[in-house]
């Protein structure tokens, strides 16, 4: 696909034309590759006010040439893992990090949406590769990166989106029993604090390593009923912020996205209690939950890639604002 414009260069940066460091104006065209690669192409030049050959013959013959070409991909070369992108906002993450260039790892329970949703990948402009992966049992999350490791040589990306389906009602805090809290924080936290583990020597020898932790509004707000979810994703939350303090100074940052879209839970909750979950789609100024590849994964791509390299320890709301005034509904949850 043929682009045209104009090009302006300034004195700090690399002259498309060499005679010149002054400000310069070039005409180009530009040719995206299917590789997400762009050659331009100089049309004609005009040299800067005052610099030699302005308005002359010679300046308006110069002959067309390829000065450059770049990749536009933001994450070309780079190997990502994402925990849960089976479906729902792990699959809209692992197919927006391929769509720029990323080799990604679909580290996914279901046997049936993993390998699907990899083999999306690679007609996505990335490559898209499924580990078998059980966060309940935190060890398969250690061999999941190990294997990532191995086969890739690098882990870049480690995005930990992973929950379980929630297979409890809403209840009361003192209604909530020790193996639910357990279950919760084995593969609520203890799995992110695994796979952490797990890449960090990788990352920190390679001196470059972005960690992105999906964790939810429910425990920043205190949603009622789900205390174990809640007390599981704000661990996360401080875990990450620990990490991201002690391991900024080696090039690794970690961060936390706490979003607001339509997901696995969020259907289960439409359909357990509609009423609540269009109560809880009101709350958001904008009027709507958020699609997981549209929405929110582009605030993934962001922490993932470069432009972020100055961003370490923060929580990055994508929910539409629905953050702005916490939570006015409060549910019936019984005795």
């Amino acid at each position: 696909m043929p682009y045209r414009g104009f090009l302006i260069m300034n004195p700090w940066m690399e002259s498309l034309d060499d005679r010149y460091d002054q400000v310069s104006l070039n005409k180009f065209q530009a040719e995206v590759a299917a590789d997400g690669s762009v050659e331009i192409v100089i049309a004609h030049h005009v040299p800067a006010r005052g610099a030699p050959g302005r308005g002359t013959d010679e300046c308006r013959s110069q002959p067309e040439k390829t000065v450059r070409r770049v990749t536009m991909a933001m994450l070309e070369g780079k190997v990502a893992l994402v925990t849960g992108a089976g479906a729902g906002i792990g699959r809209g993450i692992a197919r927006c990090f391929a769509r720029e260039g990323a080799s990604v790892v679909v580290a996914e329970f279901n046997a049936e949406t993993g390998p699907q949703v990899a083999g999306e990948l690679a007609g996505l402009g990335g490559a898209g590769r499924f580990i078998a992966t059980d966060i309940s049992r935190p060890d398969t999350v250690t061999a999941a990166v190990d294997e990532t490791i191995a086969e890739f040589g690098r882990l870049d990306i480690l995005v930990n989106n992973a929950y379980p389906t929630m297979k409890y009602l809403p209840a009361r805090v003192e209604n909530i029993e020790g193996p639910r809290l357990e279950e919760s924080m084995t593969a609520g936290f203890h799995a992110v604090a695994t796979a952490m583990k797990a890449a960090f020597p990788g990352m920190k020898a390679a001196g470059y390593g972005r960690i992105i932790n999906i964790c939810s509004l429910n425990g920043v707000n205190a949603h009622m009923g789900t205390v174990d979810y809640n007390a599981a994703k704000e661990a996360v939350r401080a875990y990450t912020r620990t990490a991201a303090r002690e391991w900024a100074a080696l090039g690794i940052t970690a961060n936390i996205i706490c979003p607001g879209a339509v997901t696995t839970p969020f259907k289960a909750l439409m359909e357990f209690n509609p009423e609540m979950a269009e109560e809880l789609r009101s709350t958001s100024p904008m009027g709507y939950m958020g699609d997981p590849e549209e929405d929110i994964a582009p605030a993934a791509l962001f922490l993932a890639s470069d432009m972020s390299r100055y961003v370490t320890g923060n929580t990055l709301y994508v929910d539409g604002g629905g953050h702005i005034n916490g939570v006015p509904w409060a549910p019936d949850l019984g005795d």
